[in-house]
C-alpha cells in the first residue's frame, strides 16, 4: 500500500470482503490478503468437464478426516472465496433460529443477539446483493422492515406445475431469494450454471462482484493476491496482535496494522488461530476458552433427483424453496429443515460424482430430472472440530440430528413422486462436508464459553476480529451467506464507531455506519 493500512483483512470471501467494503467506504485504509488469485473469465467457467471432472478451480489442499485419512476438500482459494461457486441463495435466518430451539437430538443454543438487532443489516445485505425474492407464500418468513429490493425470479412452466402439485398435497412452496443481476439493466441470462460454477458474465452477486470490486473502487483498499498468512504474532502480554506473518509469492514478511480481521472461512480461520499458538496463547490465539476449532457445523445435506418420463426443458430451475416443515409437521414435533431447488443438473455433473456411471446414462437422467437439495440443522458439538495434526488440517466431524433430516428427505421424495416424478434418487452429501461450514470461533457474552464478543472482537485480544461464518453458535437450516454479510456489516459499523470514531458517512451508499441499529 502507498499508506500504512489501518486494518488488515485476511481473506477476500464474503465476511472479509463485506468488512473491507464497509470500512473503505468510510475512509479506512484496508489491506486485504488473499492466498489465491482472481478467477479468470474463460470458456471453462461453464464447462461441466472442467469444473466437475477436472476440478479446475478447486484448491489443491490435502486435509485429514477424523480417522487421519487424507482427502482433497471441496474448498476454493481465490478472490471472492467460495461464493464464486455458490448458487446465489440469500436467505434470512428465521426469528426462532436466534432463540434456543429444541431438536430431536438436542437444543440449538440461543444467540447472544436477536433477529431484531440483525434485521436492519439483513435489509442492507439484500440491497448490496440485489436479492430477488417474495416471501408472501413462506409460512416461516421472518418479519422485514422493507420488501425485497427486486421481485422474485419467475418459475418456468415445469417448475410451476410441480409447485402447484406440492401445494395441493399440503406443502407450500415459496420464491427462493436469489442474488442475481436480473434487473432491467442487469447482465443475468438465467442460465444453468449458478450452482458450482463461476459466472462467466459476472451476473451472480458474490463476494467479488458485490464487495471486492466496489471496495477496490473506493481507493482505500489494496488487494494482495498469492498472500498466504502463516500465523499471527502477539505482544509479549498477549493482549494485542502485533504482526501478521505472511508468505508473499514465496517471500516471508511481517505486516502490521491497528486492527486485524481474520476471515478465512470456518475451517481455515480456526486453523490459523490454532497455528498461531505461542507462550502468551499456548492453546492458540483467541482461545483461552478452548472453543476455537470446536462446534464445527456444515448442515445435514441430501440432493434429490426426481425423474419423469417427460423431458424437463427448464433452463433456470433454481427458483423455489420449501419451508413447510422447517419447524416440524403436525405428526413430527421437531424441526425438519429447508429444501430448495438446485440449478439444473447436467449429465456430466452426475457421472463426475458417481463412479462407473456411463456419461450417456447420466445425460439421459439429467434431461428427465427435476433437482432439489434438502438442508437440516446439525447441532454444535464440541467434539466435532478442526484440529492441526502433523501440520495439516484435520476435519474431525461427528454427525448428529440425522433422524429429522431423513424425515425431511422422505417427505420431499413423496412430494416429488406425487408431482409426477415416480423415480426419486437421493445422494447424501455428508462425507467431508465443507459447504455451509460455520461455528468454529463462536461469539457470545461469556469469555469462558466463547472466543468473540457480539461484534466478533476477540475476548482475548482487543485488536483482533474474526468475521466469517466461524462466529455462528448454531447453523439454522438455510444458507449462511446472507447472515454472514449482515453480521459483517454490523461488526464493521462497530469498528468504525469504536475504533475510528466514525459515524454515518455520505461516502457509504447505505449510510448506516455507527447509526446505532442495536
Amino acid at each position: 500500500m502507498k499508506v500504512q493500512p489501518d486494518v488488515i483483512v485476511i481473506g477476500s470471501g464474503i465476511g472479509g470482503a463485506t468488512t473491507a467494503r464497509r470500512l473503505a467506504e468510510n475512509g479506512v485504509n484496508v489491506l486485504m490478503l488473499e492466498r489465491g488469485d482472481w478467477v479468470p473469465r474463460e470458456e471453462e467457467n461453464w464447462s461441466v468437464a472442467s469444473v466437475f471432472f477436472d476440478k479446475r478451480y478447486t484448491a489443491h489442499d490435502t486435509w485429514l478426516d477424523a480417522k487421519g485419512a487424507e482427502f482433497r476438500p471441496s474448498i476454493y482459494y481465490n478472490v471472492g472465496g467460495c461464493t464464486k461457486f455458490y448458487g446465489g441463495s440469500m436467505i434470512r435466518f428465521r426469528e426462532r433460529d436466534f432463540e434456543a430451539l429444541e431438536h430431536e437430538a438436542g437444543v440449538a443454543p440461543a444467540w447472544p443477539i436477536s433477529y431484531a438487532q440483525l434485521e436492519p443489516y439483513y435489509d442492507e445485505a439484500e440491497k448490496l446483493f440485489k436479492v430477488h425474492g417474495d416471501d408472501a407464500d413462506d409460512p416461516t418468513a421472518p418479519w422485514r422492515s422493507h420488501p425485497y429490493p427486486y421481485p422474485r425470479v419467475a418459475d418456468e412452466p415445469i417448475v410451476a406445475e410441480m409447485a402447484s402439485a406440492m401445494r395441493r398435497a399440503g406443502a407450500r412452496t415459496s420464491a427462493l431469494p436469489l442474488a442475481v443481476d436480473y434487473a432491467a439493466s442487469g447482465s443475468c441470462i438465467l442460465c444453468k450454471t449458478c450452482d458450482g460454477f463461476p459466472c462467466k458474465v459476472a451476473a451472480k452477486l458474490e463476494a467479488e462482484t458485490a464487495l471486492v470490486r466496489p471496495a477496490l473502487a473506493t481507493g482505500h483498499v489494496t488487494l494482495q493476491t498469492h498472500a498466504l498468512v502463516k500465523r499471527l504474532v502477539l505482544s509479549a502480554d498477549g493482549a494485542t496482535v502485533t504482526g501478521v506473518e505472511v508468505d508473499l509469492d514465496g517471500e516471508p514478511q511481517t505486516l502490521t496494522a491497528k486492527l486485524v480481521v481474520v476471515a478465512c472461512g470456518a475451517v481455515n480461520s480456526a486453523a490459523l488461530l490454532l497455528r498461531s499458538a505461542c507462550p502468551a496463547a499456548p492453546n492458540g490465539v483467541a482461545n483461552s476458552s478452548d472453543v476455537v476449532g470446536r462446534h464445527y457445523m456444515a448442515h445435514n445435506q441430501t440432493a434429490l433427483m426426481g425423474i419423469s418420463f417427460r423431458e424437463n426443458t427448464t433452463t433456470f430451475q433454481k427458483t423455489l424453496a420449501l419451508n413447510e416443515f422447517y419447524f416440524g409437521a403436525p405428526d413430527y414435533p421437531f424441526p425438519l429443515g429447508h429444501a430448495q431447488m438446485l440449478g439444473k443438473l447436467q449429465g456430466g455433473m452426475l457421472s463426475a460424482n458417481v463412479p462407473f456411471m456411463p456419461k450417456a446414462v447420466g445425460s439421459s437422467m439429467a434431461r428427465h430430472s427435476i433437482d432439489w437439495i434438502a438442508f437440516s440443522e446439525d447441532l454444535p458439538d464440541p467434539h466435532s472440530r478442526v484440529l492441526i495434526k502433523d501440520g495439516k488440517i484435520q476435519l474431525a466431524i461427528r454427525r448428529n440430528n440425522l433422524a429429522p433430516h431423513k424425515q425431511l428427505v422422505k417427505r420431499l421424495a413423496a412430494l416429488l413422486r406425487g408431482a409426477g416424478y415416480p423415480i426419486v434418487l437421493t445422494k447424501p452429501l455428508l462425507k467431508h462436508s465443507t459447504a455451509h461450514q460455520c461455528g468454529t470461533v463462536r461469539f457470545g457474552n461469556d469469555p469462558r464459553t466463547s472466543a468473540l464478543d457480539t461484534y466478533c472482537r476477540s475476548h482475548d485480544h482487543a485488536n483482533l476480529f474474526v468475521i466469517d461464518a466461524s462466529f455462528m453458535p448454531s447453523s439454522a437450516a438455510v444458507n449462511p451467506a446472507l447472515t454472514i454479510v449482515a453480521q459483517a456489516l454490523r461488526a464493521a459499523d462497530h469498528i468504525l464507531a469504536h475504533d475510528f470514531a466514525i459515524g454515518a458517512d455520505s461516502r457509504n451508499p447505505l449510510g448506516t455506519a455507527g447509526a446505532g441499529h442495536d
